[in-house]
C-alpha cells in the first residue's frame, strides 16, 4: 500500500475523485479533517491554517509569525500520514510532501479555466463577471501557496506523477487511471521511502520545537538521528547601529538552536549553520503620512525587504546625503519640498538613485512630469504591495547595472 496525494483547482471535482479513488482502494481519505485537527491541536484556527494554504500574511504577520506557525503545523500533521500506508490525501497542503518520499503518488487534476467559471455560475448563481473574478481569486491564492513552497507555478508537470485535464477526463475516467498507477511497484513502500518519510517527521518536529522557542527563519533536515539546522540570516537593518544589533541577534540565536534541536526525541545529532543573507534592495520610503508609511514598511519586510523611513521632502534629501539608496517610493504631496522637487534633486545629484512615485493625489500632468525627471515608475494609492515589492526589485537590477557599467558608457536601459 501507498499514499496518494491529490490537489485540484476545482475543489468539487478534486473531493469527489479523491473519495471515488479512496472508495475503490479502501484506502483512509483524510482532507479538511487534517486542516480541523491541526488547528485543535496547536490551539490555531482553521481560518489562520487555511489562510496560509491561500499564500495570505496578515498585516502584523512580522510580529505575529501566523504564516510560518501554520506551515510548520501543517507540515507536522502531513508528516504523520506520510509515515503510514493507505492514505488519500486531498488538499494544497499536498505540496509540502517531499520528493524524497517515492511511495506517494502526487495527483494534479486541473480543471479548464471556462469550465470552472461555468461550474461557479451554476452552483452559485453568479453572473459569468463575478465567477471570473472567484476563478481568478482562487489561481491567484493557490499560485502564491505554491511559489512559496516549492518555487514553481501550480502546475509544473514535474510536481506531478500524474496530471489530469478536466472535462477531457470525466471523474470516473481519472479514478480508473489513478487507481491504475498505484498497482506500480515504483510506488510501493520500502525500507528507504519509509526512512525518507520518518526523517521528514523528525525534520518537522525539530522545526516546531525551534518555532515554538522564536526561531521563525529556520530550515531543517534530517538523516537517520542526525540533524541540520540552518539559521536563514534576515536582512540587516540599514545603519551601523541596526547591523551590530541584527548581527549579535543572530549569533545568539544559532548559539541556541542546538540545544532546542537536541531536546527533541529521536535526535541525535545536531549541526548548526548560518545561510547567507540574501541581497535585498536598500529602500527609502518618504511620505508624509506616518502611520501609511510605517504599515507600508512593515508589509515591504514581510517580503525580505528592508528600508528606512521619512517624513518628509527635506528629511528625505538629508538621508540620500548621508547614505545613497538603490530605490526610494516617493509620496508627491507633502508639506515643505514637495515630491516632485525631491524627484528633481535627486536624480540631479543622485542619478543612480531610482525613484518610483506613489501617490494618491497625482495628476496626469504630474505622472509626465515625473516621468521627464526619471522616475523609475509612477504607481496610484491603494498600491498593490506584491506589485510594488516586484517594481522595487527591478528598479534595484537597474541601479545594480548603471553602478557596473563603465563611467565612459550609455547609462543602461531600465526595466519598464
Amino acid at each position: 500500500m501507498s499514499v496518494i496525494a491529490i490537489v485540484s483547482n476545482h475543489q468539487e471535482s478534486g473531493d469527489e475523485i479523491a473519495r471515488k479513488v479512496a472508495e475503490r482502494l479502501e484506502y483512509t481519505y483524510v482532507s479538511d479533517a487534517l486542516i480541523e485537527d491541526t488547528a485543535q491541536k496547536h490551539a490555531t484556527t482553521v481560518k489562520k491554517l487555511k489562510r496560509a494554504m491561500a499564500g495570505d500574511r496578515t498585516l502584523f504577520n512580522a510580529i505575529t509569525h501566523d504564516y510560518e506557525k501554520s506551515v510548520v503545523y501543517i507540515k507536522v500533521a502531513l508528516a504523520g500520514l506520510l509515515a503510514k500506508d493507505g492514505i488519500v490525501f486531498y488538499g494544497p497542503a499536498s505540496y509540502l510532501v517531499p520528493t524524497s518520499i517515492e511511495h506517494v503518488l502526487r495527483v494534479g487534476i486541473v480543471a479548464d479555466h471556462d469550465y470552472r467559471v461555468r461550474q461557479v455560475v451554476g452552483r452559485e448563481g453568479l453572473s459569468e463577471r463575478e465567477a471570473e473574478a472567484r476563478v481568478a481569486k482562487r489561481d491567484e491564492e493557490l499560485a502564491r501557496w505554491v511559489q512559496e513552497q516549492v518555487g514553481s507555478p501550480p502546475w509544473d508537470p514535474s510536481l506531478f506523477d500524474i496530471r489530469l485535464q478536466l472535462p477531457a477526463r470525466d471523474p470516473d475516467e481519472a479514478v480508473e487511471l489513478i487507481c491504475d498507477a498505484i498497482t506500480r511497484d515504483a510506488l510501493r513502500m520500502t525500507d528507504l521511502t519509509i526512512k525518507a518519510a520518518l526523517d521528514f517527521m523528525l525534520a518537522t518536529r525539530v522545526r516546531l520545537a525551534l518555532l515554538e522557542k522564536g526561531h521563525y527563519s529556520s530550515e531543517v533536515t534530517a538523516d537517520g538521528g542526525k540533524v541540520t539546522v540552518t539559521q536563514v540570516s534576515k536582512p540587516a537593518p540599514q545603519g551601523s547601529l541596526g547591523r551590530t544589533v541584527h548581527a549579535i541577534r543572530q549569533e545568539s540565536q544559532q548559539d541556541a538552536a542546538g540545544p532546542i534541536a537536541r531536546a527533541v526525541e529521536g535526535v541525535e545529532e545536531v549541526s548548526v549553520r548560518l545561510s547567507g543573507a540574501p541581497r535585498v534592495p536598500k529602500t527609502l520610503l518618504v511620505d508624509d503620512e506616518e502611520e501609511y508609511v510605517t504599515t507600508l514598511s512593515e508589509r515591504l519586510e514581510m517580503r525580505d525587504i528592508a528600508s528606512d523611513v521619512v517624513y518628509d521632502g527635506h528629511q528625505a534629501l538629508a538621508a540620500v546625503a548621508v547614505e545613497e539608496p538603490e530605490v526610494m517610493i516617493l509620496d508627491l504631496k507633502m508639506p515643505g519640498i514637495d515630491g516632485i522637487e525631491v524627484l528633481r534633486r535627486v536624480k540631479r545629484e543622485h542619478p543612480n538613485i531610482q525613484v518610483i512615485v506613489v501617490t494618491g493625489h497625482g495628476s496626469e500632468e504630474d505622472e509626465r512630469t515625473a516621468r521627464q525627471l526619471g522616475a523609475f515608475d509612477y504607481l496610484h494609492k491603494p498600491v498593490d504591495i506584491v506589485t510594488l515589492a516586484e517594481k522595487i526589485n527591478q528598479a534595484s537590477a537597474a541601479t545594480q547595472r548603471r553602478a557596473a557599467a563603465p563611467a565612459d558608457a550609455d547609462p543602461p536601459a531600465d526595466d519598464e
